[in-house]
């Protein structure tokens, strides 16, 4: 098994440190150069994505971690007021969504991450002796789903309290797993229990993901929880009684007295629901949530009870019996304080009406307090979560060294309570949203027009954005008008910035929407083409006058009255993506990745034919729908950014192209403000140059590269890279599950 040493962001596969240089290298073939540093930072939104864990440390004051499905990892040195990502250095996806976590009760500086997005992926055990900022890579032989169902149960990875070398690991299909050495290797329980703990999903969970269209039809949940009983060892020697909870509604909770050499089901345990959470109080009680499904997708039924292992006996203790006016849900987190074993706070999950709740006890579970009815709410930070209420509430924590502080997750992001004991005395809870440089949007659209607002966004799951300042989540929320769930696609008309449309996806009604202030407003264009399905691709002619729409399972479709009425393009095969000219309004392009053939309209997208260029074809390359793209300011200027196979660059609106050879693999391309003294656009590119894949820009129409990021900037999968046309050296990208990026030379 290899482990793979991290010392500030950079590999050495031969377990050696590196010394890392903040200088960029210039790429041009035979000559190298430097470049000046760059400063990396997230446009604002906060949050936006699913935080399925958060984790105090017990032994150090206002240290806690939180874990993502697809954005990694971050670290808050304040209690939860601001987060850093400690994960950041992650090339590829594969990594990204973070399965589980752990800390060494013993050693505050000692962290453990389970890193693996989904079960047909790589997974890794990825350890850090410095709270994060530097890691050690160890490549596993299980499978992970940090993005598949059950993503918020847990934790799966436990460290011994007792013998700090020894961890477990809960699997989902792999069964259970033991380290002795730290997590650098592992080896597999013989004696734990084979159950199958497949859940079926729904067909809308299956097909949609911000990541892309899987077909998991079932989903291996397996082991979701670990626990060590601290109280059955002593310092220096194996913890020998150990629980552990599997996700199944037949017998589900285990004990191994024995240091997790054999294990037996613990007798008289409730059966017919999963078991997602359990949490150990100092009075030896064990509390556990339970769902009927393992979620987060739907959660019918749920429960929570108490189990006191010195007598064996089991107590019902949930708050709010499932179902109530016909709605039926589950509960998804259940946390205790260090400091009272008495007290404790347990979540809902899945009760949309009127919301989750999270109930709070200060006599074992006998009597509940719900905290949430009359809570008073602060969205300062992320004003566009006024309209949105707490749901999929798959983690809580009270803080060890505060009883009047917890945290919970939410498919938004995180809230903090800092007067949880009021409720005592029937006050009113305070909650704040805690996100502060904690951001896991999707991007799937981004671009920067010559005027107004420097940048606009579309997204997975939280629509879009205006930023008029990239430091600030927008003060009025999300785009005035209609409001889609996903904005797939977002352009605006070259001679016309201000001119703007976009697609998206969600219940009924039309799916494009038009603004003619640059973003401000938007209304719904008048109707969608016929046999449509909404989202999709969208273009707008030069002038703003035409508008060529691709939605989902159709042939794209032009209206030169903004929607009114839709006539079929002649020539072109549903999904294909159009492109407008940047300066001739009557010109379109489309590329057939299937055929490699570029397509072109000279009519107003009323009819396409082949031109002359033959390019690879790439079946399959549709990488959220970036490829072609048409250079600001020049006519018949295409590039195309054709995966593997490369760049291609056109000057004759697509008759011939030019391969840029020095380009090894290309994901996007992008356009900013030429460099002092040049006159055509700088080039931003997601892709490989001599074997060496990152962010790269040119000022010189591609003749010569620069990479402007580094190992230690990574962000999973960078993609939709657009530079500024008013900021030379400005660069956006999307991520794959850390927002919005934005970069500028340091000067």
């Amino acid at each position: 098994m290899r482990a793979v040493i991290i010392k500030d962001g950079l590999i050495n596969k031969f377990g050696q440190q590196t010394f890392f240089c903040l200088c960029a290298i210039a790429i041009c073939g035979l000559q190298n150069a430097l470049a000046e540093r760059y400063e990396w930072r997230n446009v604002v939104i906060g949050r936006g994505g699913f935080v399925t864990g958060v984790l105090f440390h017990p032994a150090e004051k206002n240290l806690v971690y939180a874990r993502t499905d697809v954005g990694g990892a971050y670290r808050s040195l304040d209690a939860g007021k601001h987060w850093t990502p400690i994960t950041d250095w992650i090339q590829g996806i594969d990594f990204t969504g973070v399965e589980s976590f752990a800390v060494d009760p013993g050693d505050t500086n000692r962290i453990y991450v389970a890193a693996g997005i989904y079960s047909s992926m790589r997974a890794a055990i990825l350890s850090s002796d410095d709270q994060g900022r530097t890691w050690k890579q160890m490549e596993v032989p299980f499978k992970m789903g940090g993005n598949e169902a059950g993503r918020f149960n847990g934790e799966r990875l436990a460290v011994d309290p007792r013998d700090d070398k020894i961890l477990f690991f809960g699997s989902r299909r792999d069964g259970l797993w033991k380290s002795t050495d730290f997590g650098v290797t592992w080896t597999q329980s013989e004696h734990f229990p084979k159950i199958d703990t497949a859940e079926t999903l729904p067909a809308m969970v299956r097909t949609n993901s911000r990541l892309g269209r899987f077909n998991f039809a079932r989903q291996e949940v397996g082991i979701v929880f670990v626990k060590f009983d601290a109280a059955s060892g002593a310092p220096g020697r194996p913890t020998p009684v150990l629980y552990a909870g599997v996700s199944t509604q037949e017998t589900n909770f285990f004990r191994s007295d024995d240091g997790g050499d054999h294990w037996s089901p613990v007798a008289n345990q409730p059966l017919g629901l999963r078991p997602n959470h359990a949490a150990f109080s100092s009075d030896g009680n064990i509390y556990l949530s339970y769902g009927k499904e393992a979620g987060p997708n739907t959660m019918d039924g749920g429960a929570v009870w108490k189990f006191n292992p010195h007598a064996g006996a089991w107590t019902d203790i949930t708050p709010l019996k499932s179902p109530v006016d016909d709605q039926s849900f589950g509960y998804g987190a259940v946390a205790v304080d260090a400091k009272n074993p008495s007290v404790l706070v347990v979540t809902t999950f899945g009760r949309w009406q009127p919301h989750d709740e999270v109930f709070r006890s200060t006599n074992g579970g006998r009597n509940w307090v719900p905290l949430l009815q009359n809570a008073k709410w602060n969205y300062s930070n992320a004003p566009y979560t006024e309209d949105r209420v707490p749901h999929w509430m798959g983690s809580i924590q009270i803080d060890p060294f505060d009883s009047n502080h917890v945290l919970f997750t939410t498919g938004y992001g995180i809230w903090g309570c800092s007067n949880l004991t009021d409720a005592d005395s029937g006050k009113s809870t305070r909650w704040n949203f805690s996100d502060d440089g904690l951001e896991e949007t999707v991007p799937l659209a981004l671009i920067s027009p010559p005027e107004g607002a420097h940048l606009l966004s579309g997204l997975g799951d939280i629509d879009a954005f205006r930023h008029d300042d990239l430091d600030a989540s927008p003060a009025h929320g999300n785009f005035a008008g209609p409001r889609f769930s996903n904005t797939e696609d977002l352009t605006f008309a070259g001679r016309k910035s201000s001119l703007m449309v976009r697609t998206g996806t969600g219940k009924g009604g039309i799916h494009a929407a038009i603004s003619e202030d640059g973003g401000e407003n938007w209304n719904l264009l008048g109707s969608e083409p016929a046999g449509g399905d909404g989202g999709g691709t969208i273009a707008v002619s030069a002038d703003g006058r035409t508008i060529v729409w691709t939605p989902r399972r159709s042939a794209p479709s032009f209206s030169t009255n903004n929607g009114i009425h839709w006539e079929k393009c002649g020539g072109l095969l549903p999904g294909i993506r159009v492109i407008a000219d940047a300066v001739n309004a009557s010109r379109f392009y489309a590329f057939n990745a299937r055929t490699g053939k570029l397509l072109a309209s000279t009519n107003g997208a009323e009819s396409f034919s082949e031109t002359a260029a033959t390019l690879p074809a790439e079946d399959g390359f549709r990488f959220w729908g970036v490829g072609l793209s048409a250079m600001p300011g020049a006519e018949g200027d295409l590039w195309l950014a054709l995966g593997m196979s490369g760049l291609f660059h056109s000057t004759d609106g697509g008759d011939s192209f030019t391969k840029i050879e020095i380009v090894r693999g290309a994901t996007s391309i992008g356009f900013g403000k030429p460099a002092p003294g040049k006159k055509s656009p700088a080039l931003y590119l997601a892709g490989s140059i001599d074997g060496v894949d990152g962010l790269f820009r040119s000022t010189d129409t591609g003749h010569t590269w620069m990479r402007i990021n580094d190992d230690e900037h990574q962000y999973g999968l960078i993609s939709h890279v657009t530079g500024d046309p008013r900021i030379f050296g400005r660069v956006y990208f999307a991520t794959s599950g850390r927002g919005i990026i934005y970069g500028d030379e340091v000067k």
